[in-house]
């Protein structure tokens, strides 16, 4: 059984407890009446249906605040009553926010259809005679109160959908500023990086091939003493056989041991080796130097073969690892005015990204020996207009996607694996070429076909360095008048 609760003054402090319909759908009734032993007979009627809970309130100026804090799913109410007038109190009801879409069913004695008409007219939401029967007064009760709750759950539902639509104005105006933020931040770094990593490169490759040729000079310079003493004490064991023929058994065992006959030959063989090792560590420690340049900061007038050439030279081991033939079709090409360290270091990106594209560890090619066919990079280089050079570089791989290749040369851009590349090469080499060149960089490939890479190039850069970038670049349009390379 149900205990009915019964507020009657305001002097008692204990507040029924707030439940949130939408947590606990439970039927919460109220009941304003003047009359106790109407709330009794209510009670009752309804005392055996467990989901129903009954409150009671005997005086009508404390109902809107009990109203308040107890959060009924329906009120029941009094239409005439000592204290306050029943239409007003249902004026008072619908003119609070808290109480304005509670349901409110009107208990009278009368049956006078001018009196139901006022209250409807001032916010009833149903009729009743007292007292009513049980079944249909529970019915009621149950219908107003799903309704009310069904509502609520609308109104919370709209909420919800308001703040999400809020939330998500708010964080794509958070992301597109902190897109923009990145995107600043990138090229930012982009340009450190590339000042970095160009002047950390060219120190290090000049260190290393002072540090190498230092030592390597000094075996060079010695090589020749060494061959020479070999054969003067070669010369003297064979006089010391000529003119001492007695055989001293401990010498004879040693002779057998060592076998003096081999290394009278091979000693020769051995040093001339060594020759040809230390002329092959001057030939590469000269091509590093010829890299880095470091002593050839300011712009100067260069040989651009020498400097491909030296690419090639520090890439020959990843030619040779991957079976990849290149193939350098040579113009008549002027000395060029450039800065041939950041120069060289576009050639060195482009290379090892065609080498890359040719590597069947990185591209999932298959390895099956006559499936793939042999890698093959082609450097070509001409003179066009009369005072612009055309460097050409071209792989046989797989292309790259035409969705792909708008995004090539923006910062931190890679279709490598991950850890296989950083997505600064092409986006640094682009700068180097149009801006600190003036001249333009261009991507062109097919799926399939291959990718080719064009540098442009003036041969003269010009005297007055705010000239625009613009100005110098070769649109795709002109690709078609780039011959093709055989």
């Amino acid at each position: 059984m149900k205990p009915m609760n019964r507020q009657t003054s305001g002097d008692e402090k204990t507040k029924p407890k707030r439940i949130n319909p939408l947590l606990k759908e439970t039927i919460k009734v109220l009941l304003i009446d003047d009359q106790p032993i109407v709330a009794e007979a209510v009670r009752r009627m309804i005392n055996y249906q467990p989901e129903i809970s009954f409150y009671y309130c005997e005086d009508a100026t404390q109902a809107l605040q009990m109203a308040m804090n107890l959060n009924p799913t329906v009120i029941l109410q009094d239409l005439v009553m000592p204290e306050i007038d029943g239409l007003m109190l249902l004026r008072f009801f619908r003119a609070n926010p808290a109480t304005r879409e509670l349901p409110i069913i009107v208990l009278s004695i009368y049956e006078d259809p001018k009196l139901k008409a006022q209250a409807f007219a001032n916010g009833a939401n149903d009729y009743l005679v007292k007292l009513p029967d049980p079944i249909e007064l529970i019915a009621r009760l149950r219908y107003h109160s799903n309704a009310y709750i069904n509502l609520l759950k609308r109104h919370e539902a709209e909420l919800t959908q308001e703040y999400n639509k809020e939330l998500e104005r708010r964080v794509e105006e958070r992301t597109a500023e902190l897109r923009q933020a990145l995107e600043h931040l990138q090229r930012t770094q982009t340009q450190l990086i590339q000042s970095e990593k160009m002047s950390s490169l060219g120190q290090l490759v000049a260190g290393v091939a002072h540090e190498i040729n230092n030592p390597v000079n000094f075996i060079a310079g010695n090589i020749s003493y060494a061959n020479q003493y070999a054969k003067q004490l070669l010369e003297l064991i064979a006089l010391y056989q000529k003119h001492c023929p007695e055989e001293v058994d401990e010498i004879t065992a040693f002779q057998e041991e060592i076998d003096i006959e081999f290394i009278r030959q091979d000693l020769p063989k051995l040093i001339s080796s060594m020759y040809m090792g230390t002329e092959r560590i001057r030939e590469i420690v000269l091509n590093l130097r010829n890299f880095s340049r470091l002593d050839e900061s300011d712009i100067k007038e260069v040989d651009i073969h020498e400097g491909i050439d030296s690419t090639l030279v520090i890439l020959k081991h990843r030619f040779k690892a991957n079976n990849i033939q290149s193939i350098k079709n040579y113009g008549n090409l002027p000395h060029v005015e450039c800065y041939a360290g950041t120069l060289n270091q576009v050639f060195m990106n482009l290379l090892a990204n065609a080498i890359d594209a040719l590597d069947p560890d990185q591209n999932h090619q298959s390895t099956v020996e006559g499936e793939r066919p042999p890698g093959r990079i082609e450097i070509q280089t001409e003179v066009i207009n009369g005072d612009r050079i055309l460097i050409s570089i071209k792989d046989n791989g797989q292309g790259i996607p035409a969705e792909l290749q708008q995004r090539i040369f923006d910062p931190f851009f890679t279709t490598k694996p991950v850890g296989k590349g950083t997505g600064l090469g092409l986006s640094i080499s682009y700068q180097i070429v149009v801006q600190k060149h003036r001249g333009s960089l261009i991507c062109k490939s097919e799926p399939g076909q291959g990718t080719t890479f064009y540098i442009e190039i003036p041969v003269r850069q010009p005297k007055i360095s705010k000239i625009s970038a613009e100005k110098h670049h070769v649109t795709v349009d002109k690709l078609a008048a780039y011959p093709a390379i055989a």
